[in-house]
């Protein structure tokens, strides 16, 4: 029988430890020989990420025991980890940093770099083949105490042990080497401060000499206002790239000359946001054929035709994973989510169609306790529009009283240069289910609609990001869908900046929740010089460049705005983080003691952008939940409840 419960206080099966153990971590998928491998994180061991490989039999092993950790920190979000060469296998380990070599034969693991000796010490990524014998790949030094004092440049490791050697250091900023199928040259793309590599990169192609060292460097593509996100060789005379010289990220072919063709022009995404070195939006089919993922959807592009067709098959996936995506056996592996489900290691055979799981998933609990989301296209007072994802309260057992309607929590994503998609998501089912609606929303600035709509937010975060998040919170409220007297907002490193912007410069939420949050900008960016190096230019373009728009930086920092917020805030903080870190969310929860203002601050030991550990995500979400509970207005029934500061 169903029960007549107030929204927010029904029980449900899916509980904190469930979604911390929810779901395959799947990341940097590929192929060896005829297995399909990928990294895969593993909340219950501390966050540890392990290699795993899918034989050709169907049944699935770690490569890596315990205590490896196949992930990297360059850029602070990581590149390509791993790369099996015949019977080698190269990964970068978390715990030191150093890339080591594994005889996939005898197991025997051994070092290629040499030890860190400083604290931040030497990082490699986007690991790839070199020469024969050698891997190529990024190489990032630390050069003085600040966070972005980096030098980077591209080398190459011997396998068989030995010094590496330097082949380039085109750009600031650098993509790991790619060898032409002739051994005679190699391509890589690079940037440079200020730019972001959404903004303007550059595709180079240099020799490679008897020596093994890279000639001169000539740039084939890319420009200021142009951004190349991917390239491959396609033969040794062109190159595929995704360029989007139309305002549209598109598939190109790129000749040694620098003419460039279109291979089916498209207002559509096929391509994103570089956020880590080595990630692909599309793959060589051969036959003029190329999969891609277009707007996060698996998609054929088709040269003859010129055009981009969906693949049937794959309707109900709605976001493949960038950084685990192949060709295998006449299909496609990758990682995939959508509506109905998580995201998993899947592969589809694109003759029949038919879908495999490659990696056992927890089971859901039932579609009864799940929240299909909505999309929905709201409108802000100048007229622009606004994606959004609706996700209503879901749960078999409940129901709330007549005329009740639910509190919302408006989730804006990271970045601020990334994007929603209409997933599955036990995070957001953990409120769902127990009767609070979530709204996740693509403001101005999110990937996916082209540069015209990323570009709505350059010099205007804290204010387009703000005004469309309320935008829709407001209008969910107008139309009678949630209470628009519980009205609340979370969101994690940029979204944990635009939840506090929103909370001390509108009235629109009552509470708010911000994850390893950027508070303070000027320090985060400017003389403080808080953040990391890739980021640590990154306001130029989403405030403007210091010292002329050194106010701006002021007047939109929540830190400075604390005394005009709109209700309680919950903090929780990692205490490793090197892109937002502690000192930012330290400096604001000092300044609320005395004033009245009701908040908690949780800190993490261990943790750093993003929560990985188990005990850590439980220990989140139930503080989270309880602290709705307590401002909001509703009982949170299974949960300790959490000790609120004024």
């Amino acid at each position: 029988m169903v029960e007549i419960a107030p929204y927010g206080t029904w029980t449900s099966p899916l509980s904190a430890a469930d979604v911390a153990a929810s779901g395959v971590s799947a990341q940097w998928l590929g192929t060896a020989g005829d297995e399909v491998w990928w990294a895969e994180a593993r909340t219950g061991e501390g966050g540890r990420v392990t290699l795993v490989r899918s034989r050709a039999d169907g049944t699935v092993e770690d490569v890596l025991p315990a205590p490896w950790n196949v992930r990297n920190r360059v850029h602070e979000y990581g590149g390509r980890p791993w790369l099996v060469m015949d019977d080698v296998l190269v990964f970068t380990h978390w715990a030191d940093q150093r890339v080591y070599r594994r005889d996939l034969t005898t197991g025997e693991t051994t070092a290629l770099t040499p030890e860190p000796t400083t604290r931040h010490g030497i990082r490699y990524g986007d690991l790839r083949p070199g020469r024969p014998g050698e891997v190529w790949l990024v190489r990032e030094r630390s050069t003085g105490p600040r966070r972005a004092d980096i030098a980077r440049d591209l080398i190459a490791l011997p396998l068989g042990g030995g010094t590496a050697r330097v082949l380039a250091a085109s750009h600031h900023f650098l993509t790991a080497p790619q060898l032409s199928p002739d051994g005679a040259r190699a391509a890589w793309i690079g940037w440079n401060h200020p730019a972001m590599p959404w903004d303007g990169t550059e595709l180079c192609v240099a020799d490679v000499l008897e020596d093994g060292t890279f000639g001169p460097h000539r740039v084939l593509a890319g420009a200021a206002d142009v951004a190349v996100c991917q390239v491959e060789w396609e033969t040794a005379d062109s190159l595929l790239a995704l360029l989007d010289p139309s305002g549209w990220w598109n598939l190109h072919r790129v000749g040694l000359d620098g003419e460039s063709t279109n291979l089916a022009p498209v207002e559509q995404e096929i391509g994103g946001a570089l956020w880590k070195l080595g990630a692909r939006w599309f793959t060589q089919l051969g036959g003029g054929k190329h999969a891609v993922l277009a707007s996060g959807k698996l998609a054929i592009l088709d040269e003859a035709t010129r055009q981009v067709t969906p693949v049937a098959a794959a309707a109900d996936l709605t976001a493949w994973s960038t950084n685990g995506f192949a060709v295998h056996a006449g299909g496609i592996a990758g990682v995939a989510a959508g509506p109905e489900r998580e995201g998993a290691v899947l592969e589809i055979d694109l003759d029949t169609g038919s879908l495999t799981e490659l990696a056992s998933v927890p089971a859901p609990p039932s579609p009864d306790y799940l929240s299909t989301p909505a999309e929905r296209i709201f409108e802000t007072e100048d007229g622009a529009r606004v994606p959004a994802f609706v996700y209503l309260p879901a749960n078999a057992d409940f129901a709330a009283p007549d005329g009740e309607r639910p509190p919302l929590l408006v989730y804006p994503h990271g970045g601020p240069t990334g994007r929603d998609s209409a997933v599955l998501d036990f995070e957001i089912a953990y409120f769902t289910s127990r009767g609070i609606a979530v709204v996740t929303v693509n403001y101005g600035g999110s990937t996916g609609y082209g540069r015209a709509y990323r570009e709505r937010l350059r010099e205007q975060w804290g204010v387009v990001d703000v005004a469309d998040c309320v935008a829709v919170a407001e209008a969910l409220a107008a139309e009678g869908t949630v209470d628009g007297d519980r009205l609340a907002i979370r969101g994690g490193s940029a979204g944990g900046y635009t939840s506090a912007a929103s909370l001390t410069t509108t009235t629109t939420y009552r509470a708010g929740t911000v994850m390893y949050p950027i508070l303070d900008l000027y320090q985060w960016t400017g003389e403080g010089g808080e953040t990391h190096d890739f980021e640590s230019r990154y306001l130029d373009g989403l405030i403007g460049p210091l010292p002329e728009t050194e106010q701006r930086y002021l007047d939109r920092s929540p830190i400075n705005n604390a005394g005009t917020l709109a209700g309680p805030l919950l903090f929780l903080q990692g205490l490793e983080d090197e892109i937002c870190p502690p000192e930012q969310a330290d400096r604001f929860v000092a300044g609320l003691a005395g004033r009245g203002i009701e908040h908690a601050y949780l800190r993490f030991e261990g943790e750093q952008h993003g929560f990985r550990k188990a005990e850590t995500i439980v220990a989140a979400l139930e503080a989270e939940l309880s602290f709705y509970g307590q401002i909001l207005g509703f009982e949170t029934p299974g949960v300790a409840t959490l000790p609120l500061s004024r």
